[in-house]
């Protein structure tokens, strides 16, 4: 059953409108990492990275775990993800639909394309099904979505989109 999405508030939209802010969501989705990891995972600037979080944070997106000490006894704040991303409608703001493709194309990069199963199907949806069709697609990702976080588990990102196959 799909869950119901609130529409994301301007504040919400904006901030998603950034693939890198879309992976920061992703690393932190089952394990707190601080700053400085996200920014070593991602190949980024600690600076950058953390206008990044700050935004995340403030969007309630992130939210900082209690600090620990670094390997040098510095004090680091590891994040955590909400999950909120995924309960929103953004609305197909065009914004976060470019964000949310450039997040996919650059974790494939990372992933490896060898590493990526893909498929590809046109399929002959009547317009009467189409919402058929699209509401059972996030059924189903929906069911996986809500299962309980095991940090131990295996992670799968997935990457779905819909359009003119003509």
């Amino acid at each position: 059953m799909v869950t119901k999405r609130r529409k994301a508030t301007e504040a919400e939209v904006r901030a998603l409108a950034s693939g890198v802010r879309l992976r920061i969501i992703r690393l932190t989705h089952a394990t707190a990492l601080t700053n400085k990891e996200l920014a070593q995972r991602l190949g980024r600037d600690p600076a950058t990275t953390l206008h990044h979080v700050r935004k995340l944070v403030d969007a309630g997106f992130l939210r900082p775990e209690p600090a620990r000490r670094g390997t040098r006894g510095a004090k680091e704040i590891p994040y955590r993800s909400t999950g909120l991303s995924w309960r929103l409608d953004t609305g197909h703001e065009p914004d976060v639909d470019e964000a949310l493709l450039e997040a996919f194309l650059a974790e494939v990069a990372e992933a490896g394309v060898r590493n990526v199963e893909q498929w590809r199907l046109v399929a002959q949806v009547p317009s009467e099904r189409r919402e058929e069709f699209r509401r059972r697609l996030q059924d189903l990702l929906e069911e996986f979505a809500d299962e309980p976080i095991d940090a131990d588990a295996d992670r799968t990102a997935v990457y779905v989109a819909l359009y003119p196959g003509s």
